[in-house]
């Protein structure tokens, strides 16, 4: 399925975004949209058996609305812990998400970030 590959081509290919040198971050205008977030001790304890063992993706929601339907909608991609609670953001397992999902998860993400006169103008393009 997908790969980092696949999210640093996506992830770029939005304007203005950038990706941090030292790791895997993508940002627009110093916002973080879409970021490698390996899973934490408390993490596992919290997940225990389900918890996930390959790349995990963090990225941004427009809203906690958006989260549940995310979670609801296929539990076998998507998922969160504890330490997400109340917050937009959503986290992926990498290998399980079919491109075109992710591309759409990465533009929703970096939708929910861009500055307004961006995303209006990103839009406007698109159609």
């Amino acid at each position: 399925m997908a790969t980092w590959e696949d999210v640093r081509r996506i992830a770029l290919g939005l304007p203005e975004t950038t990706e941090r040198d030292d790791s895997l971050q993508w940002k627009v205008k110093d916002k973080l949209i879409a970021w490698e977030r390996p899973l934490r001790k408390a993490d596992l304890e919290a997940l225990g058996d389900s918890a996930p063992d390959g790349p995990i993706l963090g990225a941004r929601v427009p809203d906690l609305g958006a989260k549940e339907a995310l979670l609801a909608d296929d539990p076998a991609v998507y998922f969160t812990t504890p330490h997400f609670n109340g917050y937009p953001a959503i986290l992926v397992q990498l290998d399980k998400i079919s491109k075109p999902e992710l591309e759409e998860l990465l533009v929703e993400a970096w939708l929910a970030q861009a500055p307004k006169r961006l995303a209006k103008q990103f839009l406007a393009e698109r159609q």
